[in-house]
């Protein structure tokens, strides 16, 4: 995982972008990700309520969780990147500021459950 206004590396291999909105100072032809999972990011009425407020981020991880367990563009976005990881490294990208309290890690834990579950 990185900011994606952290500069690219090889070591990144393919970036996707986890955020449901365009992250500011970010042009579009910047190449700081390869693919952009917008749909797969909370939805704008839980990232409102989360504010990237560290006290709220288990309740928000639950919630986002059942957003993700319901959401067919996040079932899509893990058989992805399993593809993805089978040729190289996956770097999942976002505009966060707070590199401890974000939806990133959340969607990170959420599919390394759901992979050892062989979900």
């Amino acid at each position: 995982m990185r900011r994606v206004y952290e500069k690219r590396v090889p070591e990144d291999g393919t970036r996707i972008l986890v955020d449901r909105i365009w992250p500011r100072g970010i042009r579009k032809d910047s190449g700081a990700f390869d693919e952009w999972a917008k749909e797969a990011a909370p939805s704008a009425e839980l990232r409102k309520w989360f504010a990237h407020d560290p006290e709220r981020l288990p309740a928000f991880a639950e919630k986002y969780r059942e957003e993700l367990d319901g959401n067919p563009a996040a079932a899509e976005l893990m058989k992805t990147v399993t593809e993805l990881l089978a040729h190289g490294n996956v770097t999942l990208v976002y505009g966060a500021k707070d590199e401890k309290h974000n939806q990133a890690l959340v969607l990170r834990d959420w599919y390394l459950e759901k992979r050892k579950q062989g979900g």
